[in-house]
C-alpha cells in the first residue's frame, strides 16, 4: 500500500502549488482537499479553490460537496472523504492531501466518533452566547464537562457552543466522544508541513487578498447573497465573505473590508500554525523563497520527473 501523503500549512503558504507539482511528477497521484470552505459549491475565488484546469489535469476529491445554504459538518466531510481516500488506495494510486483545516484533517488521519446535532439546543445556545458572551457558556461547560472545558479557550464561541450542544443534547460529556485532539497515535499518513517566516507569510497573505479582489471576489459574494437558495451561516463566516457581506450591506467601505480580510486572515494563519504545531507527527520543512522547489527538494522529488536518483 502506498502511504498517503499530507502537505499542510497555513493559508497562502503555497501548499496547493506544491501538491500540484507532486502530482505532475507522479501520474498515480490523486489530490484530496482538506478545507472546510472548499466543500461549498460556487465559492471559488475566496476559498482559493483549484482551477478548472488543475482539476481537469489531476483528479481532486473533497471539493463542491455541499450547497452554501447548508451548514456542512466535519462528520459529513469525514464520511465522504475517508471513503474517497480508501478508493484511491484501492486503485493503487497515491492520495496526496492538501490540508489547511486541522479538524478536518484529524477526522481523516484519526477517525473519531462524531456526536450528533441538536439544532434547537444549538439555536438557544447561540442566542445566549450573543447575549451573555462565550465566557458565560464556558463556565457552564466547566460545570458539566470540565475535561472538555479545559481543552478550549473560553472565547472560542463556536467550540464552546458545540460542546454544550452535545452535552445537553446527548446527555453525555463532549469529552467522551473519542480521546480528544491532544492524543497523537501512529497513523498511516506521512505528514509534511510548510513553514514560512511569519513576516513573509503575512506579506503573502496580503498579496493574495488583493489578487482575490482583482479576480472578482466582490461579485462572487454578491451573487451568493442573491441566490434564492440562500447563503448559510457557516459559509457566510468564511474568510473574505464575512467582510464583503458587511461591505455590500453598506456597513463598511471596500477599503475597510479589504483591510479586515487581511487582518483576519493573518490571525487565522496564526491559529492554523498553533493547531498543527501540537502534532508531533508532522515533519516541518522551512521555506524562504520557493515552496515548490524547497519542499520537493526536501522530499527528494523532481518537479518534472519523479523521484531523484
Amino acid at each position: 500500500m502506498t502511504t498517503p501523503l499530507v502537505i499542510l500549512g497555513c493559508t497562502a503558504s503555497g501548499k496547493s502549488d506544491v501538491v500540484m507539482a507532486i502530482a505532475e511528477s507522479d501520474a498515480t497521484v490523486e489530490i484530496v482537499v482538506v478545507d472546510s470552505m472548499q466543500v461549498y459549491r460556487h465559492m471559488e475565488i475566496g476559498t482559493a479553490k483549484p482551477s478548472p484546469l488543475d482539476r481537469a489535469r489531476v483528479p481532486h476529491h473533497g471539493l463542491d460537496l455541499a450547497d452554501p445554504a447548508h451548514d456542512y459538518s466535519v462528520s459529513e466531510y469525514a464520511e465522504v472523504v475517508s471513503h474517497a481516500v480508501e478508493a484511491v488506495v484501492a486503485r493503487h494510486h497515491r492520495a496526496v492531501l492538501v490540508a489547511g483545516t486541522g479538524l478536518y484533517l484529524r477526522s481523516l488521519t484519526d477517525p473519531m466518533e462524531m456526536p450528533g446535532r441538536w439544532p434547537e439546543v444549538r439555536a438557544e445556545l447561540e442566542l445566549r452566547c450573543r447575549d451573555e458572551g462565550p465566557e458565560a457558556l464556558h463556565r457552564r461547560l466547566a460545570e458539566l464537562d470540565p475535561v472538555a472545558a479545559d481543552r478550549m479557550q473560553p472565547t472560542n464561541d463556536r467550540r464552546v457552543v458545540r460542546a454544550l450542544e452535545v452535552v445537553l443534547g446527548s446527555g453525555r460529556p463532549f469529552s467522551s466522544f473519542g480521546p480528544g485532539m491532544n492524543t497523537y497515535p501512529p497513523v498511516e499518513f506521512q505528514q509534511v508541513g510548510i513553514q514560512w517566516p511569519r513576516a513573509v507569510l503575512a506579506t503573502r497573505i496580503e498579496q493574495r487578498v488583493h489578487r482575490m479582489i482583482a479576480m472578482g471576489l466582490v461579485g462572487e459574494v454578491r451573487s451568493l447573497l442573491e441566490r434564492a437558495e440562500g447563503f448559510g451561516r457557516t459559509a457566510r463566516q468564511a474568510l473574505g465573505y464575512k467582510e464583503l457581506i458587511e461591505h455590500l450591506e453598506g456597513r463598511i467601505t471596500i477599503d475597510a473590508a479589504v483591510a479586515a480580510i487581511v487582518q483576519r486572515t493573518r490571525q487565522f494563519a496564526v491559529r492554523q500554525e498553533r493547531w498543527f504545531r501540537r502534532d508531533p507527527r508532522i515533519r516541518w520543512i522551512p521555506v524562504h523563497h520557493d515552496p515548490i522547489a524547497e519542499v520537493l527538494g526536501a522530499l527528494e522529488v523532481s518537479p518534472a520527473g519523479g523521484p531523484r536518483s
